[in-house]
């Protein structure tokens, strides 16, 4: 198996801030090193009148409308999580505790770029302990509407992701790939998230994208896209609904399956998770022998 074998954290702690891509406010985040076996942990520092730490688990997301959010039992929230897990996930960082002084996470470019490239600078640290993954035994799927998620058995993680969107900005757009930390920094981490320009008005109607620019997202206007820079990529659109997929699945730690999506989101993600886990006989927890080298994946080209 050419995974990752040892549990890994940072070998430093990790600062960033900046402005809340749905709140609009101004919040700080610091990534700590967390001992094995802890898991990745958020916790609000703002919040002192009850319990302030929140677990990175599936069965603790409470909201999938625009972003993924977590919530511990006392009723305290994190949201706008996937981009950072997304990072975490493809750097293989298992253990982590994440201070907040807000109920968001920065937005930063709209990507996980920033998030990446602060990992990489504080560098990883391999725990002594063995890896865990799940290791999907059977093919689980699940469907809303005209939108489809599969993951069925693999030796390693393959995402597979084709989305669809009317605005011929978008249009059809398919892309394929191991996400291992190499495939991830050159063909997903910069991939922003976006939004069309009829959504923007109704979204901050309802109170979102308070702090939403064109400095942390691409807008889209039928067959124009709006940021003065154009795209980063032909086709990133679907590279930010894979990144958001690598974030999501990552909740529940790393997976070894092939997942496809056809017209995903964050609500589907979830569902698909919680099918997986919810069938008892589709999965299987499995343990990777230390070792003291890790063999990088190969991608796969789109």
């Amino acid at each position: 198996m050419s995974n990752v074998r040892r549990q890994s954290t940072l070998s430093g702690p990790a600062v960033t801030a900046g402005i809340e891509l749905h709140g609009g406010e101004h919040t700080r985040l610091v990534m700590r090193p967390a001992p094995a076996g802890t898991g990745l942990v958020f916790i609000r520092t703002d919040v002192r009148d009850r319990d302030n730490r929140i677990e990175v688990r599936p069965d603790c997301v409470t909201g999938v409308k625009n972003c993924t959010t977590l919530s511990n039992a006392a009723g305290v929230k994190v949201s706008t999580i996937e981009h950072l897990m997304a990072a975490l996930a493809a750097s293989g960082i298992d253990n982590l505790y994440i201070d907040l002084d807000g109920e968001e996470l920065p937005a930063l470019d709209g990507s996980s770029e920033p998030f990446l490239k602060l990992i990489e600078q504080v560098g990883i640290v391999r725990q002594a302990a063995p890896r865990r993954y799940i290791k999907v035994l059977k093919t689980v799927e699940v469907r809303n509407g005209d939108s489809f998620a599969r993951i069925e058995p693999c030796e390693q993680l393959e995402l597979d992701v084709t989305i669809d969107f009317a605005d011929a900005a978008i249009g059809k757009q398919r892309v394929e790939i191991v996400p291992d930390v190499r495939a991830f920094r050159d063909r997903l981490a910069s991939a922003r998230t976006f939004a069309r320009m009829h959504e923007v008005a109704a979204l901050q109607a309802a109170g979102l994208s308070k702090g939403g620019s064109l400095e942390n997202a691409v807008i889209v206007d039928g067959d124009q896209v709006l940021n003065p820079e154009g795209l980063r990529f032909a086709d990133e659109f679907v590279r930010h609904k894979a990144l958001d997929l690598l974030g999501d699945l990552y909740l529940g730690g790393p997976v070894l399956g092939r997942v496809t999506t056809i017209k995903g989101g964050h609500g589907l993600n979830h569902d698909l998770l919680m099918a997986l886990y919810g069938t008892a006989d589709a999965w299987k927890f499995i343990s990777a022998t230390p070792k003291p080298e890790v063999q990088e994946l190969k991608s796969v080209s789109a």
